[in-house]
């Protein structure tokens, strides 16, 4: 399975989790891998890694998000589509140390895949404020 494929399941796992009211992560987890019969070894473990790290440091992550919106903006305003990407992006540039253009060109990838029209845009734009710091 290639990484785009891996990051793209780590989204969908991400997204059903924000919609969710269960939020043991590791049930989740272990349900969603076995349910969409994922069994390459790398994708258990990049998967794991990236929705056990994001649970971990989510309030950091969400700060940082807070931090780089435009001042009008408020996170609750924020699609849970866009918000799961950028959780992944910032999650992948801060603590993975994956270089920032390929974490934004992935993001916006899956935006225009699952945003709106203007998400891949939207996450473009805090994605660019986060890497200025």
């Amino acid at each position: 399975m290639k990484r785009s494929s891996m990051r793209e399941e780590a989204f969908k796992l991400l997204y059903s989790l924000e919609i969710q009211k269960n939020k043991d992560v590791k049930e989740q987890l272990e349900l969603y891998l076995e349910s969409n019969q994922i069994e390459d070894k790398n994708a258990i473990e990049y998967i794991n890694d990236v929705v056990l790290g994001i649970d971990k440091n989510e309030e950091e992550i969400l700060e940082t998000i807070r931090k780089h919106l435009k001042s009008d903006w408020k996170i609750e305003r924020i699609s849970k589509i866009d918000l799961c990407i950028l959780k992944i992006a910032i999650y992948e540039i801060k603590y993975k140390n994956l270089p920032y253009k390929i974490a934004i060109n992935e993001a916006v990838e899956l935006a225009k895949k699952y945003g709106e029209d203007t998400s891949g845009n939207f996450i473009n734009g805090v994605l660019a404020n986060v890497i200025k710091e």
